[in-house]
């Protein structure tokens, strides 16, 4: 239920989808010479796009969430690595059977690069198909293809394909997984995304280190109008939105410890 939920909750409230709603409303109500109601949906639609893609909105609020985890020195030795799934276009690939891979490809990119550093290291890929409607191929159906052409035996691989988001990774990976004491595990995600993961590999019970790849700000960019494209603007807004929601949810349901775990706890 909290996974129905919380797609059919970002569907409504996501800046380009609330704009089009917000828009609509306004026409709505301009038809019905709803004069006020019209002013206000046209207003309102038109700032959630204007401050999305317009100003450095999304990246201020990116950049805390990509500051929260350093990426560390790296071990002497890692015993395994945990990639999460959202780097491949599943789609397109259950499609035509590639791996191409989208926005957060350097996910699967830094773990195979990772794998030839550690190459007695094991490497599971969790993620299944996330998508409520979209008929798509799971991360850890595509790696296999991908990483195997980078060099990582399938023998080292171990494949998590039932997860449906960040919760589910971390609690299908270690019952998969079943990790020692003392066993050293890379956690790769995207910058952005660590707080959340960290925090919940860690309720799930699966020591890791964080390691953060895939940055979408330079830390630098300030407050200011067109400090990137329209598109890419509005795509960090939506990112940064969506990952600050999943934090406060994911708190308030008991998921997580606090509302922005950090690598003190």
């Amino acid at each position: 239920m909290f996974f129905i939920l919380s797609k059919v909750f970002w569907f409504f409230i996501q800046p380009l989808n609330l704009a089009i709603f917000l828009l609509l409303a306004g026409l709505l109500a301009a038809l019905f010479r709803r004069r006020r109601l019209a002013a206000t949906g046209s207003v309102l639609g038109f700032l959630i796009l204007a401050l999305s893609a317009w100003t450095s909105l999304g990246a201020m609020m990116l950049t805390p969430l990509e500051e929260r985890f350093p990426k560390p020195a790296l071990p002497e030795k890692v015993d395994g690595i945990v990639v999460l799934g959202g780097g491949f276009e599943g789609a397109i690939n259950l499609a035509r059977g590639g791996y191409e891979l989208n926005s957060s490809g350097d996910r699967m990119v830094e773990t195979a690069i990772l794998a030839r550093r550690f190459p007695q290291a094991k490497v599971v890929v969790s993620g299944g198909n996330g998508s409520l409607f979209l008929d798509g191929e799971g991360d850890a159906d595509t790696a296999p293809r991908l990483l195997g052409a980078l060099g990582v035996s399938a023998d080292r691989m171990i494949l998590e394909d039932k997860s449906r988001n960040t919760y589910e990774n971390a609690v299908f990976s270690r019952k998969l997984v079943e990790p020692k004491p003392g066993e050293t595990w890379l956690l790769v995600t995207s910058a952005f995304h660590m707080p959340r993961a960290k925090a919940l590999f860690d309720k799930a019970g699966f020591p890791t280190v964080a390691w953060p790849v895939d940055y979408r700000t330079s830390g630098r960019e300030g407050i200011g109008f067109y400090r990137d494209n329209p598109s890419d603007s509005l795509l960090t807004t939506t990112m940064a939105i969506r990952e600050w929601i999943g934090l406060f949810a994911y708190r308030l349901s008991g998921k997580i410890d606090q509302f922005f775990p950090g690598p003190g706890g």
